[in-house]
């Protein structure tokens, strides 16, 4: 889903940082459309905390102007395996079907967190890195979605309804994760700096096993890249 620049270069947009290789590429295509970034992270109660850490790293090294970490505590509802330590990871291999790696309404979550970013800011963009080719299935990681969350922005904002109209950038929905790679390295993304792994350990290695790492390990392959991902023993 390719959404058209709305804003001239050099104005802010709001960048979802999840410290991930897809949400890190989407800073790196947002800062070479000429956007003043302003990243925001959400410290929601997940197991892989260490991807935080990254976000922080990213940020810096991809010149935002901003980082911004939100907490909102979503494991106090659970239903994931991300946020509930009793629901086991899957590692197994990518399935069919909506895992129980989905953290319920995260990226609409997200988004109402950035869009009221956005409305403080002035700025009419909002960059997030949702794939719907290499990935697990989530429901609000399609077109569909992002396309309705735009129409409801323009609907609900005391912006938008002044005529300052606002668009959901998602650049890497219809790209493969090789193709998201050779993207980012294009524009200088440290991959090695990216955490992807749903339960990486403290000191940010992955675990290898579990849909993330999968889809990540194919991409670089695919992509012909050597991957840089530190993996636990």
């Amino acid at each position: 889903m390719a959404m058209e620049l709305s804003s001239p270069p050099g104005a802010p947009a709001v960048v979802l940082l999840s410290g991930g290789l897809d949400s890190a590429t989407t800073l790196a295509i947002a800062r070479d459309r000429g956007h003043a970034c302003y990243c925001l992270s959400l410290d929601y109660g997940q197991r892989h905390g260490a991807e935080l850490n990254a976000a922080k790293k990213l940020a810096s090294s991809l010149g935002a102007r901003e980082h911004r970490v939100m907490k909102l505590d979503l494991a106090a509802f659970g239903g994931s395996a991300l946020t509930d330590e009793h629901i086991a990871v899957p590692t197994e291999g990518v399935g069919s079907g909506i895992p129980v790696t989905y953290v319920p309404a995260r990226n609409t979550i997200m988004l109402s967190l950035a869009l009221a970013w956005a409305e403080v800011l002035g700025s009419r963009d909002i960059y997030v890195g949702v794939n719907a080719v290499d990935y697990s299935g989530y429901p609000d990681c399609r077109p569909e979605f992002i396309a309705s969350f735009q129409a409801m922005a323009n609907l609900a904002t005391k912006a938008a309804v002044e005529g300052a109209r606002l668009t959901i950038h998602a650049p890497l929905i219809s790209l493969s994760k090789a193709d998201i790679i050779r993207r980012g390295v294009s524009l200088g993304v440290d991959y090695g700096m990216t955490i992807s792994c749903y339960q990486a350990d403290e000191g940010g290695r992955a675990c290898g096993l579990c849909d993330a790492c999968r889809l990540r390990q194919e991409g670089f392959a695919a992509a012909g890249v050597t991957d840089p991902t530190v993996y636990q023993d």
